[in-house]
């Protein structure tokens, strides 16, 4: 049996605004086993190449609304949910965004639901082209 794609492979890109390039994004599944409102996502840690994003510059983008990581905390609304088996865009800052060709992302999410005692970590890991 295969694995569910984690990550969609088409989805890594480069982020423009105004003609300059000002990061990179893709389209990542939720690593929990229900879907979860926002409030409960705790951080996304984000490295790539080796090298680790601040988690200010990362922001997630769920049913066509975009939340940086420290917003997420805020967001009770159930239309903003990440649902089990649906991608959410995450967007990285990152002056000129990535080089053309192959790259190693390393990923974890970290979510805090209420009725558990800790925060689950969940590490994604891949290779990915731009």
């Amino acid at each position: 049996m295969a694995g569910r794609p984690i990550y969609r492979p088409s989805s890594f890109k480069n982020v423009e605004r105004d003609g300059n390039v000002v990061g990179f994004s893709f389209d990542w599944k939720a690593q929990y086993y229900r879907s979860f409102t926002l409030s409960i996502l705790r951080d996304l840690v984000i490295k790539v190449d080796g090298q680790e994003y601040n988690r200010d510059d990362i922001s997630i983008t769920v049913n066509g609304a975009t939340f940086t990581l420290e917003e997420c905390r805020t967001v009770v609304d159930p239309e903003y949910r990440w649902e089990f088996g649906e991608y959410a865009t995450v967007t990285v800052l990152k002056e000129g965004g990535l080089s053309k060709g192959k790259h190693y992302i390393e990923a974890v999410q970290k979510i805090a639901p209420s009725y558990m005692p800790f925060v689950i970590e969940a590490p994604c890991n891949t290779e990915f082209e731009i």
